[in-house]
């Protein structure tokens, strides 16, 4: 990614007058206009005079000594799963095209908006966030950064999301990880994605997939882009992100579930990085994680996505269902078949998942697996409903392992300039999140090697 400076080196160039918020917002309007880019697949709505309004006004501020925070006029994007005062959230569906516009800000983008940030626009996503994909038959489908003239999936559910931080349209987005929302198109775009302890972030205001497993996390260039944006949306202090050595990492790789069914060029990156890591001093043992197999099972008749985006959907669909893409509202309706005690079962085995879980991965600072079995596919590929049901499940597979446990985890890019892009995930219990960053920031540029 030429040209795309990190969030620090913007919050400094504003600070010693070498940039203005309105240059950075005018300059990311223009790349979302730009004909030959991905910015009408990547936005539902660009709030253009918003945008540059708020943006004259962090200039006065900053000119005042005034500004709310160094980061102040930066331009990012939220994903349209969130509510933005007056404005309609869809969810990237044409079904709540009606809804009446928000009233208030969700929490999360309050908490932005409050450090100064600019909304520059509304970005694209799977309906209502029900895939690892990252297609849209409503809104279009904006390419993977990879070979773009081939077409290659985002990654969803947070896609135009990914793209518009990997083309330069904002600096920075707002992603939800429900079972890899933030990560898949992270790393199928060559961006940092992560998803947060649950419980850190606030999820009101915001259209839900799974009250159990749903996140809402930052993606961005660099690991300590996503650190800062993160304790944003956490409300939390700011600090400076020191990295941990790589000499003497405990690291675990599963070798249960995690790396099945992968591409060559999944495997041969992710042994790669793996080597590069031992070879700088960092303990890296193969485990097996009996407690991955309990996902699959619990998963059978559709889980926590399908129980209760079925209760939030069901009305909704039943007035709506002729204008949902098929795909996602066939997995919507597999909740209907779930029963009360099926659910209770589910909150059980899901108690017993994390306890047992968490005492697995205690003598290791972070498990490491690839983000995705597979690289991008092509869109073409995915006409067909069952090469999509696969790629989606290939997709999705390692980064549910994380939100059924009630982790947090980081994807990383991994892969070589010019190769098929790879994410690298570190990944820990719940509440380990500031040891993940501290642990990411060092491997990051270590694993392009």
């Amino acid at each position: 990614m030429p040209n795309t400076p990190t969030l620090a080196a913007l919050a400094e160039d504003l600070e010693r007058g070498r940039s203005s918020a309105r240059k950075l917002v005018d300059e990311c309007l223009a790349k979302i206009a730009d004909a030959s880019g991905e910015g009408a697949g990547a936005f539902i709505h660009v709030d253009k005079e918003a945008a540059i309004a708020a943006a004259d006004a962090m200039d006065r501020l900053r000119q005042a000594n005034a500004a709310p925070s160094p980061f102040a006029g930066i331009p990012i994007s939220i994903k349209d799963l969130f509510d933005i005062r007056g404005q309609v959230t869809r969810a990237g569906s044409r079904a709540l095209e009606d809804s009446a516009p928000a009233e208030a800000d969700a929490p999360v983008v309050a908490r932005l908006r409050r450090a100064g940030f600019i909304l520059i626009g509304r970005t694209n996503m799977t309906e209502f966030a029900y895939s690892g994909i990252g297609i849209n038959p409503h809104y279009g489908t904006p390419k993977s950064t990879w070979q773009r003239g081939v077409g290659h999936v985002p990654g969803g559910s947070s896609s135009g999301a990914a793209v518009s931080v990997a083309d330069g349209m904002a600096h920075g987005a707002l992603g939800t990880d429900t079972g890899g929302s933030c990560r898949i198109p992270a790393a199928y775009n060559g961006i940092v994605g992560f998803k947060p302890t649950q419980r850190r972030v606030p999820l009101a205001g915001g259209v839900p997939l799974s009250f159990t497993l749903d996140s809402f996390g930052p993606l961005a260039r660099t690991v300590g882009c996503c650190a800062m944006l993160d304790a944003v949306l956490a409300d939390e202090p700011v600090q400076p992100l020191l990295p941990r050595p790589i000499k003497g990492m405990r690291l675990a790789v599963p070798t249960t579930i995690a790396l099945d069914e992968l591409d060559d060029g999944v495997a041969r990156t992710f042994e790669r990085a793996l080597e590069t890591l031992s070879r700088q001093g960092a303990l890296i043992e193969r485990i097996a994680v009996p407690e991955f197999l309990d996902v699959g099972v619990m998963n059978t008749k559709g889980g926590f996505a399908a129980a209760e985006s079925y209760a939030w959907h069901r009305y909704l669909i039943a007035s709506h269902g002729d204008v949902y893409d098929p795909r996602v509202s066939q997995r919507i309706l597999r909740g209907e078949a779930i029963s009360a005690a099926d659910y209770i079962d589910l909150l059980e085995a899901r108690k017993s998942l994390i306890a047992r879980a968490t005492v697995r991965f205690a003598p290791y600072d972070a498990l490491v697996m690839p983000t995705s079995a597979i690289t991008p596919p092509r869109i073409a590929d995915l006409a067909d409903d069952k090469a999509f049901t696969k790629a989606n499940l290939l997709s999705l597979r390692n980064c549910t392992l994380i939100n059924m446990i009630d982790g947090c985890a980081i994807s990383l890019p991994c892969h070589r300039e010019g190769d098929a892009p790879v994410g690298l995930m570190l990944a820990a219990s719940g509440g380990s999140d500031r040891r993940i960053f501290e642990l990411a920031a060092a491997m990051e540029a270590a694993i392009r090697i």
